[in-house]
This record gives C-alpha cells, sequence and structure tokens, in this order.
C-alpha cells in the first residue's frame, strides 16, 4: 500500500502509521535524501531477515543502520575515533556513512558485519520523524539487487511488491549521489567510497588527521551486479557502488594504508 506522505494535514497521521507498521515487525519503504529506502526495526532479526529477502539479497551484504540524531552514536558503537565524531558533526544529518565498531551487547543480527556497524543520519525530515519515532532502523535502497535504485515510491513498488507492508510517498528523489563511505575503525579515516561529500571537504575539517584512500574499486564482471571488488591484501572487502544506501561490514582497518594494502573483509545500503 502506497501512502501519501506530502500532505502536510496528514503528515503526523502517515508518521505514526509507518511507525506501527515496524514496531509490528514488517517491512517498510520510506525517502531518504539520497533515494528510496527499505527497512526495519534494526533490533528485529526477522524483519532485518525480511529486508534482505525482499532484495534477494543474503547476509554478506548487510544493511547501514539509519539513526534519528547524532546522540544515537554513543548507543551503538563503541571505541569511536574523535576524527569520527568531529566528522558527524559537520556532516550529519547528510549524506555520509561512517563504518564504527558496534557495541558487542547490541541484541541485532545484521548479517555478516565482523563485529562493525555502518551508521548514518539521514537529512530527510519525513524519515528522520519515523526514526524518531522507531529507533534505530536497518534500511537499504529501495529495489530488488542488480536492479536500478528506486527514485519514488511507485518504483519501489513494482520492484519489491508485497514484500513490503507500507510505502512512504514522500515525492521524486533526484539526488541518487551515494553517500560518501569513511571507514572510521581504525586510529586513522579511510574512505572506501567516494561520494556526495568530497574528500578535500572531509580533509578540510579532520584538521591534522590524515585521511586515506581505499585502494580502487574494481567492477565486478557479472553486468547484473550492483557490487564491486574492492582490491585489498586479503581480497575480501566488498564495496557496494551502484546501491546508494548499501555498505558493506568490514575488519578494523590498520593505522598505515597503502594500495593493495587494505586490511577488510565483505560482510548498508547502501541508505544510502
Amino acid at each position: 500500500m502506497i501512502v501519501d506522505a506530502t500532505d502536510p494535514q496528514t503528515r503526523e497521521q502517515v508518521i505514526e502509521q509507518a511507525a506501527q507498521v515496524v514496531r509490528d515487525g514488517r517491512v517498510i519503504v520510506l525517502p531518504t535524501d539520497t533515494v528510496y529506502g527499505v527497512g526495519a526495526d534494526a533490533f528485529d532479526r526477522v524483519a532485518v531477515a525480511m529486508v534482505l529477502a525482499a532484495k534477494h539479497r543474503g547476509r554478506e551484504m548487510p544493511p547501514p543502520v539509519l539513526v534519528p540524531s547524532t546522540r544515537t552514536v554513543d548507543g551503538l558503537a563503541t571505541d569511536v575515533p574523535m576524527y569520527a565524531k568531529i566528522l558527524v558533526r559537520q556532516f550529519w544529518p547528510g549524506a555520509l556513512t561512517i563504518i564504527v565498531r558496534a557495541q558487542p551487547t547490541l541484541a541485532w543480527d545484521l548479517g555478516e558485519t565482523n563485529g562493525t556497524v555502518a551508521l548514518r543520519m539521514p537529512d530527510d525530515l519525513l524519515t528522520l520523524q519515523v526514526l524518531t519515532e522507531v529507533g534505530p532502523m536497518a534500511v537499504t535502497s529501495a529495489n530488488v539487487t542488480g536492479q536500478p535504485p528506486a527514485t519514488t515510491a511507485q518504483e519501489a513498488q513494482e520492484q519489491l511488491g508485497g514484500a513490503v507492508a507500507l510505502y512512504l510517498d514522500g515525492g521524486p528523489r533526484t539526488d541518487s549521489l551515494a553517500s560518501t563511505i569513511v571507514d572510521c575503525t581504525g586510529e586513522e579515516p579511510v574512505v572506501l567510497r567516494h561520494g556526495a561529500i568530497p574528500a578535500d571537504r572531509l580533509r578540510e575539517v579532520l584538521g591534522v588527521t590524515v585521511l586515506h584512500d581505499a585502494p580502487p574499486a574494481v567492477e565486478d564482471p557479472e553486468p547484473d551486479s550492483e557490487e564491486a571488488a574492492a582490491a585489498s591484501a586479503d581480497g575480501a572487502r566488498l564495496v557496494t557502488l551502484r546501491d546508494p544506501l548499501a555498505v558493506t561490514g568490514i575488519r578494523p582497518s590498520g593505522v598505515s594504508i597503502r594500495p593493495g594494502d587494505l586490511r577488510s573483509v565483505g560482510g548498508p545500503d547502501s541508505l544510502q
């Protein structure tokens, strides 16, 4: 069911309707500042599995987690370096995804994350209001794996159909440029995917902290695949380039980053 979320007169009612669907353990589609995303309660293991199933995606590509505020980071992550906090303060809400070490006591199962989690606070009022009601959500782009990300609720419904209980129509999303993904698990940050926020802009706010670039991604030879492999010493990381909301889990990277010497493992959506 598609519900119009653009009418100010019914907006509060629509937000509550969406929140109740999430609380009931079902899947919704909602707009973000990049593309439309499909998601569920990040702490509902079955609901997260339903999100991955809707996309025809396995556990090796866990979804990122969208949060309603910067304060949520402290509850979801541990050992967050100061440079990550600086980036969050400067670029949230917005198109920046950070990968940090997840709190080991969290009762969730996002997939094969290797102890990390990708976090983002989207710059979309509707989605932030839903997140405020229900808390962190596991959200990845609203499309079947290998297909273009949806920029409207109708496009999302055409791909995902009955796998989604509620589609929030917030109008078309024309800015589908992916978020910039930064690995914040090491002593120095590493850009895993260049996106809406240029690396030079990140460096401006990081001061003396060195920002590294991961080796260039290598296009997946499978034409229908949305993944691209990033070269690494152990050949394991997968960085999603064609899914603005998808992102992969990683092991902590080292301090010194050289081409071919990136310690990581595949394991967003990027929402974004």
